[in-house]
């Protein structure tokens, strides 16, 4: 099994190579790929120091599986060429996620949608990623009619280059680049990415569309504020929806209880909720501060927190990749 990683060294990659060494995932070559600028360097994988290649060098290879975290530019041109030699990509970029003829894949919920004919499979939003794994059960059990959901995201999320920012503004370095237009420590930026039609950001379109392709349903309505706050270690999400149906609160926490990789964390009484401090380095998505929407009928407020750089990017690309190789699709 040759698995390239496009994009090794920057922070998801570094993240994937964690995951896949972590969860034991059947390597036999690894192939770490990154832009000309780091080609040569060494990364570490199971021990051992691996050369750093170009995406040339990568396609003469001719992997069984890539996982680009790399950008969009760089998926939009060279995933088809990855795919067009035989090689499944599994793209962590917006490229393809909302292409009709792309699969948007969480594992959990419709990886049986994969064919060994879908050859450029789409990674969702990280955002994304957590709201739904809430979502689907609760959906299945009660009927989605419309949700609110207000983001607080890490700077993980920009990147290194806003992890540097961020810890530059801590340390009173007023000299460091900035990819914000504001500082961020001691902030809140109602801005993630850049803003499209309508004065909604990217970020936010994505949350927007993203969940009805993962779930095959678009009898729901959904609207987003994406919103940057100064945290390290994961995303955390205010989620209000509103059912067709009514619930009953203890057996909400029983569906997400026994939801796989959701862990219920809501326990007011000793100050137990999800927080980004502790889902840091962690898989499942949290959920907590369930409670019933006093305002109107059938409609239920929570709190979602994940790891945006593991659950919302690398793990959830790995887990595909070993739905993969379970179901003999590679």
């Amino acid at each position: 099994m040759i698995i390239a990683v496009v994009g090794a060294t920057g922070m998801v990659g570094q993240i994937m190579l964690k995951v896949l060494e972590e969860r034991n995932f059947p390597v036999t070559e690894l192939i770490p790929v990154a832009s000309e600028k780091s080609v040569g360097k060494k990364i570490i994988f199971k021990g051992q120091e691996i050369e750093v290649v170009s995406l040339e060098k990568a396609l003469e290879r001719k992997p069984q599986i890539a996982m680009f975290s790399a950008g969009g530019t760089t998926s939009l041109e060279f995933a088809p060429k990855f795919a067009a030699i035989g090689t499944t990509v599994i793209d962590n970029s917006s490229t393809w996620r909302m292409k009709a003829d792309k699969k948007l894949i969480v594992p959990e919920i419709n990886a049986n949608l994969l064919t060994a004919e879908d050859k450029i499979i789409a990674n969702p939003n990280c955002s994304t990623i957590q709201l739904v794994m809430v979502l689907h059960p609760l959906n299945q059990k009660y009927d989605v009619k419309r949700v609110i959901v207000s983001t607080y995201q890490s700077v993980t999320g920009t990147g290194k280059n806003a992890v540097d920012q961020l810890n530059a503004e801590i340390s009173g370095n007023a000299d460091v680049a900035k990819v914000y237009p504001y500082d961020i420590f001691k902030n809140a930026l109602p801005q993630c990415d850049v803003f499209a039609e309508d004065d909604y950001t990217k970020e936010e379109i994505k949350l927007m569309t993203e969940p009805k392709k993962i779930l095959g349903d678009d009898t729901f309505e959904i609207t987003a504020t994406a919103v940057r706050v100064p945290v390290q270690g994961g995303h955390s999400e205010s989620v209000n929806i509103e059912f067709n149906n009514d619930f009953d609160l203890t057996e909400v926490k029983n569906i997400l209880s026994k939801t796989p990789g959701v862990i219920v964390l809501d326990d007011v009484k000793n100050n137990i909720y999800p927080m980004p401090l502790y889902s840091e380095g962690k898989d499942e998505v949290f959920v907590g501060r369930i409670r019933r929407d006093l305002s109107q009928p059938n409609t239920l407020n929570l709190w979602i927190v994940a790891d945006n750089l593991r659950k919302g990017a690398a793990t959830n690309a790995v887990q595909i990749a070993e739905y993969l190789c379970k179901n003999k699709l590679v």
